[in-house]
């Protein structure tokens, strides 16, 4: 880090460096420097002397890039001022600090020493598993939620594959928050036993939530919401630990605080001690994260408003022009001050608005330029705007190889439409910031396909499928694909597969179609496939990940596919592991959901292990607004900004959560969480009243959604264009913040032509 860039701190950041002791609260708005202005302040900590020889800064941070970034730049700082680096510091998620607390004293928190911590997708099978149990004991239970006048078809329907969806949703949300607030299946079985009325949706959520933690004591492992609550129950229990604790870290410095929970507020904390030195940095117009989550930007706002909190700004930003400043702060005071549903307008904050950078700062804004600036009101269809978009983009891409251009979106399914018609032009393009890349979807599903016919090998449809893998490449040759595409429809037909694959003597499915006159070719190419399946047959009685590798073996030839399935392999061993009663159809059943984008897996791919904008110039990044936060392009596309993804609380919105097959417009999930709330109010059920938290919940997802606009704007470094669409039966308009930017943009553009100060 001997060559990182010299840091000359803005007045501003000045402010806040100045820190030496107490509790501070800082606002940061987007592209303020925030990260180098935490990491500075660290080494000035260490630099200045207030430290003992086994004392340390603890930085903690929301996700573990983050503990990277944050490492690189204080050892920069520390080294520049002329110190030992990866000395006085040290850099956790809370995740991480929870873990380290828990590891040092297991027995207070009930675990044995060699406990083990559950990932992500072993908590959603343990959960997903738990739903369905309890879907399978109680089939009826909830009829009284589904709209009465569903068909009976429709019914069975929604109930067979809707309802197992959304009951895990509803159960990962009810759990979420029991943690957060320190419960546990016993507590809530007590509450729940002293009512007088039923409450079945928080019944629902306890049956569940009971269930799942059985399952994680039984593994003798926790997940990562017990690890916060437990690495609290730790320090209370342990006032000698505490103490030490206090001591090891004197300086807290909280990063990305507007994304903290109620629990993370609390253990920082005690950390930090009552009269000790802790600096929460963020900005609550970033919280993104909000809804039906544990986390809400309410903590950091009361925590900055508290007596003998110091608070400190930093609102100059060096990122966009001028031009996408002005309609980032416009956002912010059209819903302050105008937007028609009053309940909403706190969803912003106008202190501080984002100023452009002081005059002579090393890193000014760019040049403006208000013709790069493209608020389109005209109402495409769903199909009319993803084919707008990639115009534009071919039309920009030949002239900007140097530049850096993103097409955000509000949810995975626009962007995987994007991509498609971006392929189809030929286009490049990046789609790691969707959720896996699609070279780690491909390679998954095709094994999984293979997976999913030694599974069932008596089924000629997918062993069709399975030959459609195989030959895949034949898709960039017309002839080969269309040689392809025969062979695979007569083996779908071929009927009994023994016959193909096993004949007896006579009844070889080869010879009937020499017989019926098939080319040559075909069957030779038949005869090839009918060999390779056979020892694929013959290797199902190995371990699935010997299993896999073998496989993969036969279907890639290049580094990156191979090592992505020995990561797939591990991953199957893994999961064989944990359940050992699972078979070759549950495991593909891991490969499927890969494969389906309907979870998060790593690959080998540079896009999987870390994203830089600027490795990427001249290809068009696709992601979401959520994935997007904490980037920037020199060009970026904002689409689908309607009011079903940006709904304004409206009665004539439209919202996500609301299914439906649900009666009365319901949000179960918001319902189930305000029984919670109810049980714990002192079991009086009077407070409890349906459909008042489905309407709150509406409120919610506007404010949420106007924070997520104001990202995605602020991701523009130098041209910005924002469309929408119609949606899927053409009855959607545009969002309203929408229609409020463009009005005030236009007046803004006047105004600036006739030199009148706007």
């Amino acid at each position: 880090m001997n060559d990182m860039p010299a840091f000359i701190p803005r007045p501003k950041q000045q402010e806040v460096l100045a820190y030496r002791g107490g509790r501070m609260g800082v606002s940061a708005v987007p592209g303020s420097g925030k990260t180098w202005t935490l990491s500075r302040l660290a080494a000035d900590l260490i630099a200045n002397g207030v430290l003992a020889d086994d004392q340390e800064v603890l930085v903690v941070t929301l996700v573990n890039s983050a503990v990277d970034n944050f490492y690189q730049r204080v050892s920069g700082f520390v080294r520049q001022l002329g110190l030992l680096p990866h000395l006085g510091y040290r850099v956790r998620t809370l995740h991480g600090l929870a873990h380290d607390i828990v590891r040092e004293r297991p027995d207070l928190a009930g675990l044995s020493d060699s406990f083990q911590i559950v990932d992500e997708r072993e908590a959603n099978n343990i959960r997903e598993q738990a739903a369905q149990v309890w879907l399978s004991s109680h089939p009826y239970e909830l009829d009284d939620y589904l709209d009465p006048d569903l068909e009976e078809s429709r019914r069975d329907w929604v109930v067979r594959e809707q309802l197992p969806r959304l009951v895990s949703e509803v159960a990962l949300s009810f759990i979420r928050s029991a943690k957060d607030l320190r419960l546990t299946p016993e507590r809530l079985r007590q509450q729940l036993d002293s009512l007088s009325l039923p409450l079945p949706l928080a019944e629902m959520g306890w049956e569940i939530f009971q269930e799942y933690q059985r399952a994680l004591v039984y593994r003798g492992a926790v997940d990562f919401d017990d690890l916060i609550r437990l690495a609290l129950e730790v320090l209370k229990q342990d006032e000698t630990l505490l103490m030490r604790l206090r001591y090891r870290w004197p300086y807290i410095l909280e990063d990305e605080a507007q994304d903290s929970s109620r629990l993370q507020e609390e253990i920082l904390g005690i950390l930090a001690g009552q009269d000790g030195n802790w600096v929460r940095v963020g900005d609550p117009n970033q919280a993104i994260f909000e809804t039906f989550t544990t986390a809400n930007p309410k903590y950091l706002r009361a925590f900055i408003e508290r007596p003998g909190v110091l608070t400190g700004e930093l609102p100059n930003s060096g990122r966009s022009t001028l031009s996408i400043i002005g309609l980032a702060n416009q956002l912010v005071k059209w819903t302050q001050g105008e937007h028609p549903v009053q309940e909403v307008r706190d969803a912003l904050q106008a202190h501080p608005l984002i100023e452009p950078t002081p005059e002579g700062d090393p890193q000014p804004n760019p040049p403006d330029d208000p013709s790069l600036v493209h608020l389109e009101l005209h109402g495409f269809s769903a199909s009319e705007e993803i084919r707008a978009v990639a115009d534009s983009l071919q039309r920009w891409l030949p002239d900007h190889q140097g530049n850096t251009v993103a097409v955000l979106v509000p949810r995975n399914v626009r962007g995987d439409a994007l991509v498609e018609e971006l392929r189809r032009r030929g286009i490049e393009f990046v789609d790691s910031l969707l959720r896996s890349t699609s070279a780690t979807r491909k390679t998954a599903g095709a094994l999984g396909n293979l997976l999913s016919y030694l599974s069932d090998p008596g089924s000629p449809t997918k062993l069709a499928t399975v030959y459609r893998v195989w030959r895949r490449e034949a898709s960039e040759d017309e002839l080969k694909e269309k040689r392809r595409k025969r062979i695979a429809e007569l083996i779908r037909k071929s009927g009994r597969v023994e016959n193909y694959l096993w004949p007896r003597p006579g009844q070889d499915w080869l010879d009937e179609l020499e017989m019926a006159g098939e080319e040559p070719l075909l069957l030779e190419e038949l005869a090839q496939f009918r060999q390779l399946v056979r020892r694929w047959q013959g290797a199902v009685l190995l371990p699935v990940d010997q299993v896999l590798l073998g496989l993969a073996q036969d279907l890639f030839d290049q580094p990156g596919e191979l090592a992505l399935a020995h990561k797939l392999a591990v991953l199957l061993r893994q999961a064989g592991e944990a359940h050992p009663d699972w078979r070759l159809p549950e495991l593909t059943g891991e490969l499927a959901v890969i494969a389906r984008n309907e979870r998060r897996f790593l690959g080998f791919s540079e896009e999987d292990i870390g994203f830089n904008p600027e490795a990427y110039k001249g290809r068009v990044v696709v992601a979401t607004m959520h994935k997007a936060k904490g980037l920037e392009w020199d060009r970026v596309y904002l689409m689908s900004v309607n009011n079903y993804d940006f709904p304004s609380g409206m009665i004539y919105d439209k919202y996500i959560a609301e299914k439906w097959f649900l009666r009365d417009k319901l949000n179960l999930e918001a319902e189930t969480l305000a029984q919670l709330n109810a049980l714990l109010s002192g079991g009086e059920y009077d407070w409890y009243r349906e459909g008042e938290a489905s309407a709150q919940a509406r409120l919610d997802y506007a404010r949420e959604r106007l924070r997520l606009l104001y990202v995605g704007i602020t991701r523009a470094k130098r041209e910005l264009v924002i469309t929408w669409n119609t949606g899927r039966i053409e009855e959607l308009q545009a969002a309203m913040p929408l229609v409020a930017l463009e009005s005030w943009w236009h007046t803004h553009l006047r105004n600036r032509d006739l030199g009148v100060d706007a």
